[in-house]
């Protein structure tokens, strides 16, 4: 029971945001500086990374898992002005501790499964459909933070 009140005590939703930059920059950390696409990867000229790529000597599928990191990293770098407004917005409302952070936390844990299910399972035409849903999921709890703050102050 303990930390379930301090899940309702503590405001954790401002912590999130740092970890919702690190969800996005997970990908480009798989894809770029580790395993096969680290020899790919110039530091110098990093937009060159998906073009080197198509000329590397790697397997169709590793190519597609690298690109496929990358997209995922794009897409999480994408939706944090969206999820990082929402958090002010909400906070700014005065929402309750329990709606913030349970909130924030979806949204994380929406972006971690989400980058695991592109990454991992995209390349398979049955499983990569599970993208959208998830991405939903997450880019709902930003909308529904919005939509509360706005009832709050309405």
């Amino acid at each position: 029971m303990a930390s379930l009140s301090f899940f309702a005590e503590k405001n954790l939703s401002y912590f999130t945001i740092p970890v919702a930059v690190f969800t996005a920059l997970w990908p480009r950390s798989y894809s770029a500086f580790q395993g096969p696409g680290q020899k790919y990867f110039d530091p110098t000229n990093p937009r060159t990374f998906p073009a080197r790529l198509e000329k590397s000597d790697l397997d169709k599928e590793t190519v597609a898992r690298i690109q496929r990191a990358e997209s995922a990293s794009s897409n999480g770098f994408e939706g944090l002005p969206l999820f990082a407004a929402a958090i002010v917005a909400g906070n700014s409302a005065g929402l309750s501790n329990v709606a913030m952070n349970s909130l924030s936390i979806t949204y994380i844990l929406s972006r971690i499964v989400y980058n695991w299910v592109y990454i991992f399972l995209g390349g398979n035409r049955q499983m990569a459909g599970l993208r959208t849903p998830v991405w939903f999921v997450g880019i709902g709890s930003a909308l529904t933070m919005f939509v509360k703050a706005g009832l709050a102050k309405w």
